[in-house]
């Protein structure tokens, strides 16, 4: 049934996993010797710069623009994917066998696009970062993970308590099945 624990907690694993289109999954920060910065953000929608050059030119403060490094619409594909699986999947409380296995296919979707975003994503952001600051004058650069990394790692857990509280229903319904 809708009103179910499970509901809840797909309902959060879809607000998670849409989320993820909003915040960065890494933001990069690197200073030059002549004190400005060169920032950077991993965003599942690149995000253009079109005034980088002017901000190279007047040798201030400089975001990098995403959109010419690194290609994100598989990482994309895979959030969107996974999010549009758990929202079906609330709404098949009626065939629940069917509903675990959809479940499933939810949580391996999102597996699969935090080991990319972990392993491909942000290591190759991080090289075409690190290339760019070099270019810029700096040395060196600080990453730091975002509320983009760690929503999909939280949806994970979620989609397992939604796996759970399916199994329950369907032990619950089997259970009554055999009394009558």
């Amino acid at each position: 049934m809708i009103q179910r624990i499970q509901t809840l907690w797909l309902l959060l694993a879809f607000i998670g996993l849409t989320m993820v289109f909003v915040f960065p999954a890494v933001t990069f920060h690197s200073e030059t010797v002549a004190g400005y910065a060169v920032d950077g953000a991993l965003n599942l929608i690149p995000k253009h710069n079109p005034d980088m050059l002017a901000q190279i030119e007047s040798g201030g403060d400089v975001v990098m623009d995403q959109s010419g490094y690194i290609h994100t619409w598989p990482l994309a594909v895979l959030a969107g994917l996974a999010a549009v699986l758990a929202l079906v999947c609330i709404f098949m409380f009626r065939n629940r066998v069917l509903q675990m296995r959809m479940v499933a296919v939810a949580f391996l979707v999102n597996v699969v696009y935090v080991f990319l975003l972990l392993f491909w994503g942000i290591d190759k952001f991080d090289d075409a970062f690190k290339a760019f600051a070099a270019q810029m004058g700096c040395d060196g650069a600080s990453m730091s993970y975002t509320l983009g990394t760690w929503l999909p790692l939280v949806t994970i857990v979620l989609l397992m308590m939604a796996q759970r509280g399916i199994k329950k229903d369907e032990a619950k319904v089997r259970a009554a099945d055999r009394l009558r």
